[in-house]
């Protein structure tokens, strides 16, 4: 017998397992010899070519006189080679001696194709070329009424655990064929590609370098408990990357399933938990699945899939991870749940060390040398490191996220040909925001900072206040736990109220720019509906992507829908006040950032203050600060003539910050108009222009000498 081995699908080179593998073969390749000489010294004539197609009187007179069997001596029962595939294959499917010899019986036509007439010629049907189970039980020297028939039976490990599949059901059970799936043949060769049918719904398994060592071990001893099922809620944490620590820690490799592919699939879902299954015993691997809420939200579709997945799986460690609890109904085995932590600032740091040094060193040969620290192991600076990691600090990351936004960060800094800096940080991690939230809200890019913003300096102080309360609400929230118990999130939520104009929304932005997010304005179309509880269902699809999204969550108008809770007059009433409960519930588990303007404050429920972190009063701005905004609106490069007076605009006209926009972009059209650099007279009539949109007066007491120019706008 001789035999070849594909460099690309094995693992490093043929080993003495294989080789033992080759050897055991040999020996069935005896036995086949044997039980060929037999048949043929009984046949009258072996060489009839038509053999097998029917039988003579005298064929019929043999069987009928001969005992059974081929006449194949019995052998010894025998063991594999320690530490050969073999023997891994025993201990992990639970084999004994027969069973391996009735699997490498059925796995030897798929070694060489000779065993193919072989096998034809002993079944007397040269169109039958893999073994039946009386064929295969005669060749390990058992006749087809002994107990050993019961070792391919539908619950026996070698069927059970998917190493043969016994075919044509139809037939009497002797006559049934035996194939070894090509996965199962694939893995006896050091093949390390997985089963094809699971291609689609294999994740990349990425480790947490950063994990506690006190989790791993917990999470690992759980793993290898009973049957091996374990949950890991998430609250910030990377769930993904402590059960793949977990798994390596446990002496296992991981064997990542995508829940949201499967949930694309859930038609499969019990074909590939079987795939799965037999390529983690094959591996020697546990599973991880999730994140749960990525499986079908409908409450019975979900249980049938993780009931399929559990059931196919048991006895397997499985990991399963999310950001929902565990439900009873989901499997008839109850995890192990464990809460996983969002990382204190120092372990994100460390994981942002790590990240960013693998990119550097992975990039070193495309001119990353340039980067100060890079370089081929070199690594970057300590100092560098944790600047950059308190630029995102706001962030909720898993190790995967950062992973692919140090990547994306260093790669766009040795384009430019300059090191990392914060902003290619903060741009690296917008990427991962997914495009859930862009559906039921508008995304805003931010594009100005806090120099653009002319604001009193308490003002001032409450959006500085809010943004550092978002960036170490980790830390206070929970390594101190300064909000326990409830149910409550760790999000932090602001209330910006003032007249219209006066940079509630621009506000919002500048916050969301120095946390390095985009800014998302929920569109209240989408989420007020007349039904009863939908507007509810808008609202939570809205928090629950808000909270998967490292972003600013604007409610513009929000006395729209967190409005005061009234006396319950009519049905009209009992649903508002629904709406407004649900509102003050979602609020306190909310994990985001959400910031809610208003234009009358009275108009919102007190319940509401009570859950605010962060209460900002937007006065119209004085003469001082109009002025300021008058130079900021028409900034350097709009040429102005010599008369232009911005100091009466500013003392005269009590406009707000929008207004003064708004009139600002009206003169330059004007000067635009004119091409000549912009007059006091086009200031004034885009002021009247701005006065009469508003409702108000055009009095000679505020416009004094330049009235007639008001008039004639």
């Amino acid at each position: 017998m001789t035999h070849t081995v594909e460099p690309d699908v094995v693992a490093g080179p043929v080993s003495v397992d294989v080789e033992h593998l080759w050897d055991r073969l040999r020996l069935v390749e005896d036995r086949v010899r044997h039980a060929v000489a037999v048949r043929r010294a009984a046949e009258p004539d072996p060489d009839d070519p038509y053999r097998g197609q029917y039988l003579t009187p005298d064929a019929v007179a043999r069987i009928l006189d001969e005992p059974g069997g081929l006449g194949v001596p019995a052998h010894e029962p025998w063991q594999p080679a320690a530490g050969s595939v073999l023997d891994g294959l025993a201990r992990r499917f639970g084999l004994s001696p027969l069973d391996l010899d009735l699997l490498l019986v059925a796995l030897a036509p798929d070694l060489d194709a000779r065993f193919e007439r072989l096998y034809g010629f002993l079944n007397d049907d040269l169109t039958r070329r893999r073994p039946t189970v009386g064929l295969a039980l005669e060749l390990c020297g058992l006749p087809g009424a002994a107990s050993g028939r019961f070792r391919i039976a539908p619950g026996a490990p070698l069927v059970a655990g998917g190493l043969v599949e016994v075919t044509e059901p139809e037939r009497p059970p002797l006559s049934r064929v035996l194939a070894v799936p090509d996965r199962v043949t694939g893995h006896l060769l050091r093949s390390t590609r997985p089963d094809a049918r699971l291609a689609g719904v294999l994740g990349a398994a990425r480790e947490d370098p950063t994990a506690e060592e006190a989790d791993v071990r917990r999470t690992a001893a759980a793993a290898g408990t009973g049957v091996g099922l374990v949950h890991l809620r998430t609250r910030g944490g990377d769930a993904a990357g402590l059960a793949t620590a977990a798994l390596h820690a446990a002496g296992l490799r991981p064997l990542v399933l995508d829940a949201a592919a499967l949930a694309r699939r859930a038609g499969d879902v019990p074909e590939l938990a079987r795939v799965a299954a037999l390529e983690a015993r094959l591996t020697g691997a546990g599973i991880v699945l999730g994140p749960l809420e990525a499986l079908p939200g409908e409450p019975a579709e979900r249980a049938r899939t993780l009931g399929a997945l559990c059931a196919a799986l048991r006895g397997i460690p499985l990991i399963t991870h999310g950001t929902v609890g565990w439900a009873p109904e989901w499997a008839a085995d109850t995890p192990v749940a464990l809460t996983v932590a969002a990382p204190s600032p120092e372990r994100q740091a460390a994981r942002w060390r790590h990240a960013l040094e693998r990119a550097a060193d992975d990039n070193s040969d495309d001119g990353f040398d340039h980067i100060p620290g890079g370089g081929s192991g070199d690594g970057l600076a300590i100092g560098d490191v944790d600047k950059l990691a308190e630029a995102v600090a706001a962030h909720r990351l898993d190790s995967g996220q950062v992973r692919r936004a140090a990547d994306v960060a260093v790669r766009t800094a040795a384009i430019a040909g300059r090191p990392v800096g914060p902003d290619d940080l903060r741009t690296a991690v917008r990427a991962q925001n997914g495009a859930g939230l862009d559906r039921l809200a508008r995304r805003v890019e931010p594009g100005v900072g806090w120099d653009d913003l002319v604001l009193p300096p308490t003002t001032h102080r409450r959006l500085r206040e809010l943004a550092l309360r978002a960036r170490h609400r980790e830390q206070v929230l929970g390594q101190w736990g300064m909000r326990p118990g409830g149910g409550r999130g760790r999000g932090v939520i602001a209330l910006f109220a003032g007249e219209s104009g006066t940079g509630k929304t621009m506000s919002a932005e500048v916050v969301a720019a120095d946390l390095g997010m985009d800014l998302y304005v929920v569109d209240l179309s989408t989420v007020v509906d007349k039904y009863v509880g939908e507007t509810e269902k808008n609202l939570e699809r809205i928090f629950t992507e808000a909270s998967a999204v490292n972003a600013v969550l604007l409610f513009d108008e929000a006395d729209a829908i967190f409005g005061k809770r009234s006396a319950v007059k009519d049905a009209h009433d009992r649903h508002a006040n629904i709406e407004s409960a649900y509102l003050l519930q979602r609020m306190e588990s909310f994990d985001g950032i959400a910031v809610l303007t208003t234009n009358l404050r009275a108009n919102l429920d007190e319940a509401f203050t009570r859950r605010l972190d962060v209460v900002a009063d937007f006065p119209v701005p004085d003469s001082g600060q109009r002025l300021a905004l008058w130079e900021r609106c028409l900034g350097g490069r709009l040429p102005r003539a010599d008369d232009l007076d911005l100091a009466f605009c500013a003392d005269r006209f009590e406009l707000a910050g929008g207004s003064i926009r708004a009139c600002a972009v009206t003169a330059a059209y004007l000067a635009a108009e004119a091409g000549s650099p912009l007059t006091m007279r086009q200031l004034v009539t885009a002021v009247a222009q701005e006065y009469r949109k508003l409702g108000r007066l055009v009095l000679e007491g505020e416009f004094g000498p330049y009235l007639d120019a008001a008039a004639a706008a």
